[in-house]
C-alpha cells in the first residue's frame, strides 16, 4: 500500500487537502487552534527534565554491620563517619576565616531600623570588632582559655555573633542566656557557670542581673557590659553593688588600644554551654564543643551540596534565636560560605516586612510560623472559586514534586504562588524546618507554593542540632529523614511501652563526634543521657521506614513538645490542678503538632454540686458535667491554681472537657499502682481532642 493510500485508509488529509482543510475553518476555530498550539508549546519549553536525585529515595540509610542494629547514611562511601568536611576548618573559629577568605570582605553583618534599609559590617570590619571585643576581656583578666565562661544575655544581632567571635578567638567560651528561662534559672546558670561577666542589650536585662547581685543570690557577677545605650542610674546603682557596668563601645574602644595575638582554640575544645530549659528542676547546659559543630555543620553542607552549595550570595534572615543550638549551627554554615546575615528588628510582627528588604535566600522556620503562614494562606482564599484554584495549583505543584522537580517559575507559580513567594522576599531557595513536628499537611503544602528546597530535620541540643535531616527532592513528608553523615542512629527497646527494636521500633540513640560532652558539673543527668559506649539516648520513640527513613512516633517519658518548641510535664500540672475543690481527676494532653495544651477533667461527685451551687449553678452531677458554665467556672479555678503554683503560661490548659466516669483500673485506664495510662487515654477521648483543639484558638 502507497504512502498516500494510507493517509486516505486512515481518513489523514494528505498535504494539500489539510491546507484546504484550513482555510475552510472558522476564524474563531483557527484563533484557538493557535492559542492551544502555543500554550502547548509553552508548557513542553518550561517544563524542565526530571532531574536523577542524589540519594537513592528507596534506600536513604543502611545498617552497618556489627553495630547492634544502627543505620548510617548512604551518601558515605564507608562506614567511616563524616568529622570535617573542609581541609581548612577544623573550629568554628575556622569556618569564620575561611568566610572572611571566601567573601573577598563583602558584606557580613545587617541590620536595620524601622522603615530603613539594612546596613552591613563587612567580614573585615566583624573579624576586627570580635577581636577587639576578646582583647577587652583578656585586659579584664579573664583567661584566654576553654575553661573561661562568657555570659551573652541578648536577643539576636550583630553585636551577639561579634562576642561569641570574640570569645572564639580566644578560646574562651559563651554560655547563652534567654529571658524564657526565668529569674531562677538564669541566677542558677550564672552561678553553675561562675560567670564574672555577662554581656546584656537592654537596660532592663542589666537591672535584672544587678537585683541578683544586690540580694547576694548572684555575688560572683562583677562587670555587666551593654550593647544599648544606658543612664547614669544604672551606672550609680551597678557602683553600690560592686558591679562595673560599661558599653560595649568602651569594651571596643579598650580591645583596640590593648591588642591581643589571638589564642585559637583546638577542636575538642569547649566552644559553647548551652543551657536547655528542660520541664523540672534545674536547667542543664549541654557542654558542645568546637568538633561537635563543625561536625554537625559539614554533615549538613555534605547532605545539601549536591544541589544547592551555600556561596557568597547567600543571605541568612536570623530571628530563631541564637540562646538555641539550631540558629547557631546554621548561622556557623552561612558564615563559613562567605555569605551574609540579616538580623530581624527583635519583632516577630515587623518580620513579614524584614523578609520583604532583606530579601533572603536562606530562611530557616520552625512549625509554628509554618503553621500561621498557611492558615493565613487559606484564610485570604476566601471564596469558593478561589479556593479552588488554590487546591487545583497545590495538587499540580506536588505532582512535580513527586517526579522530583522543584522550581518556582511554572505557569502555576505565575498565576497563584507569586505573591507568596514574594512576601518572603522573592529570593528564598532554601528552606529548614526543625525544632517541633510539622504538619504533613502543611509542609507538602508551603513545598509546593513557595518551590524552593524545603527539608525537616531532628535532633537536640545534646547532639548539637541535627542528627537526621530529609534528603534533597524528597516530597514525602511525616518522617524527619537518614541519619545526616556525622552520626549513626539506632533503635533499643522500650519493653514498658510495647516498642520492639526487633520490629524497627524503639527509643531513639545517636552516636558521632556530634554528640555533646556531657552536662555542666551534672555528672548524674550526663549518665542519664550518655551510655558507657558514647550513645546519646534521647528519650524519643523512632520508627524506621521501608525506605531507612527515621520516623518520630512517640516520647519515652511522660514530656510533651510542644510546636513552638516548649518542654511541659503533664504530671507536674495535673498534681496541681488536682487542688481543685470539684476536680476528682486529670488528664493533661498535649501534640507536638498544636501550640497549647488541654485536659480532661473528671468532677469529684460529692462535692462538684456544692461547689458549683455557690455559684449558682444547680443540677445533677451528669446535668452539671454538661453545663458550659460550670466548665469556664472550672478551667478558671485551673488556671488560677496554675499562677499561684507559678506554671509559665504555655503551661496552662487552654480548654477542658468534662467527663463524669472515673479513670479506673477496670475501664484500663490506670495501671495497678493507680498511675494514668497516657497511650490508653489518648486513644479513648481521641475524637474529643479533635473536637477541643478544633474549636479553640491560640
Amino acid at each position: 500500500m502507497q504512502a498516500h493510500e494510507l493517509l486516505r485508509y486512515f481518513r489523514i488529509p494528505e498535504l494539500a487537502d489539510f491546507r484546504q482543510y484550513v482555510r475552510a475553518l472558522p476564524t474563531n476555530s483557527l484563533m484557538g487552534l493557535g492559542a492551544f498550539s502555543a500554550l502547548t508549546t509553552l508548557w513542553c519549553a518550561m517544563r524542565p527534565r526530571v532531574p536523577k536525585p542524589p540519594v537513592d529515595r528507596s534506600m536513604q540509610s543502611v545498617e552497618v554491620a556489627g553495630s547492634g542494629g544502627a543505620r548510617r547514611s548512604t551518601l558515605l562511601d564507608s562506614d567511616e563517619l563524616l568529622v570535617y568536611l573542609y581541609d581548612d576548618v577544623r573550629t568554628v573559629y575556622d569556618s569564620f576565616q575561611r568566610g572572611i577568605r571566601m567573601s573577598n570582605n563583602g558584606p557580613c553583618l545587617g541590620s536595620r531600623k524601622p522603615d530603613q534599609p539594612y546596613e552591613w559590617l563587612s567580614y573585615q570590619q566583624v573579624a576586627e570588632m570580635s577581636e577587639c571585643v576578646g582583647s577587652a576581656l583578656v585586659q579584664k583578666g579573664f583567661k584566654a582559655a576553654p575553661d573561661q565562661y562568657i555570659g551573652i544575655f541578648a536577643q539576636n544581632r550583630p553585636e551577639w555573633v561579634i562576642i561569641e567571635y570574640g570569645c572564639f578567638a580566644y578560646s574562651m567560651v559563651a554560655i547563652p542566656l534567654y529571658d524564657t528561662l526565668g529569674t531562677k534559672a538564669i541566677t542558677y546558670i550564672v552561678n553553675s557557670a561562675e560567670l564574672a561577666l555577662v554581656f546584656v542589650d537592654k537596660p532592663e536585662k542589666a537591672n535584672l542581673l544587678l537585683e541578683g547581685v544586690e540580694n547576694k543570690s548572684t555575688p560572683g557577677l562583677k562587670i555587666v557590659v551593654l550593647m544599648d545605650s544606658y543612664g547614669s542610674d544604672l551606672l550609680e546603682r551597678g557602683k553600690k553593688c560592686g558591679v562595673e557596668v560599661i558599653s560595649m563601645k568602651a569594651m571596643e574602644d579598650l580591645g583596640r588600644a590593648n591588642r591581643k595575638k589571638p589564642k585559637p582554640p583546638a577542636p575538642e575544645d569547649l566552644a559553647v554551654i548551652c543551657f536547655t530549659s528542660g520541664t523540672t528542676g534545674h536547667p542543664k547546659g549541654a557542654m558542645i564543643t568546637h568538633r561537635n559543630i563543625v561536625s554537625d555543620l559539614s554533615a549538613f553542607v555534605k547532605v545539601t551540596e549536591k544541589v544547592i552549595s551555600l556561596n557568597v550570595s547567600d543571605t541568612h534572615i536570623s530571628f530563631l534565636p541564637l540562646a538555641h543550638m539550631y540558629e547557631q549551627l546554621l548561622q556557623c554554615a552561612i558564615l563559613c560560605h562567605g555569605a551574609k546575615i540579616g538580623f530581624f528588628q527583635g519583632d516577630l510582627k515587623l518580620l513579614m516586612d524584614d523578609l520583604k528588604v532583606l530579601q533572603p535566600t536562606i530562611f530557616p522556620v520552625v512549625p509554628r510560623l509554618l503553621n500561621r503562614m498557611f492558615d493565613r494562606i487559606l484564610g485570604q482564599a476566601n471564596t469558593k472559586l478561589k479556593r479552588l484554584l488554590l487546591d487545583f495549583a497545590s495538587k499540580r505543584k506536588q505532582a512535580e514534586l513527586r517526579s522530583g522537580i522543584i522550581r518556582n517559575n511554572s505557569l502555576w507559580d505565575k498565576l497563584i504562588f507569586r505573591k507568596i513567594q514574594s512576601k518572603l522576599g522573592g529570593k528564598v531557595r532554601l528552606m529548614i524546618t526543625g525544632a517541633a513536628p510539622v504538619s504533613a499537611t502543611v509542609l507538602m503544602f508551603m513545598r509546593a507554593a513557595l518551590g524552593c528546597y524545603f527539608y525537616e530535620g531532628y535532633g537536640q541540643t545534646e547532639c548539637t542540632a541535627c542528627c537526621s535531616l530529609t534528603i534533597p527532592r524528597e516530597w514525602t513528608a511525616g518522617h524527619v529523614g537518614p541519619p545526616v553523615p556525622c552520626n549513626l542512629i539506632k533503635l533499643i527497646d522500650v519493653e514498658e511501652m510495647n516498642y520492639l527494636a526487633a520490629k524497627g521500633e524503639g527509643e531513639v540513640c545517636v552516636k558521632g563526634p556530634n554528640v555533646f560532652q556531657g552536662y555542666l558539673k551534672d555528672p548524674v543527668k550526663t549518665a542519664e543521657s550518655l551510655d558507657k559506649d558514647g550513645w546519646l539516648h534521647t528519650g524519643d520513640i523512632g520508627k524506621w521506614l521501608p525506605n531507612g527513613a527515621l520516623k518520630i512516633i512517640d516520647r519515652k517519658k511522660h514530656i510533651i513538645k510542644l510546636a513552638q518548641g516548649e518542654y511541659v510535664a503533664p504530671e507536674k500540672i495535673e498534681n496541681i490542678y488536682l487542688h481543685s475543690e470539684p476536680v476528682a481527676q486529670v488528664f493533661v494532653h498535649g501534640d507536638s503538632l498544636q501550640a497549647f495544651i488541654i485536659a480532661f477533667v473528671v468532677p469529684d461527685v460529692e462535692t462538684l454540686g456544692r461547689w458549683a451551687g455557690k455559684r449558682g449553678l444547680v443540677g445533677s452531677f451528669e446535668e452539671l458535667c454538661r453545663s458550659k458554665e460550670v466548665k469556664k467556672a472550672i478551667l478558671e479555678d485551673l488556671v488560677r491554681l496554675g499562677k499561684e503554683s507559678g506554671l509559665k503560661p504555655f503551661e496552662q490548659v487552654k480548654g477542658i472537657t468534662l467527663h463524669p466516669e472515673l479513670f479506673s483500673i477496670e475501664n484500663g485506664l490506670l495501671t495497678p499502682t493507680m498511675k494514668a495510662r497516657r497511650p490508653e487515654l489518648r486513644n479513648y477521648f481521641k475524637s474529643q481532642i479533635d473536637e477541643l483543639y478544633s474549636t479553640i484558638k491560640a
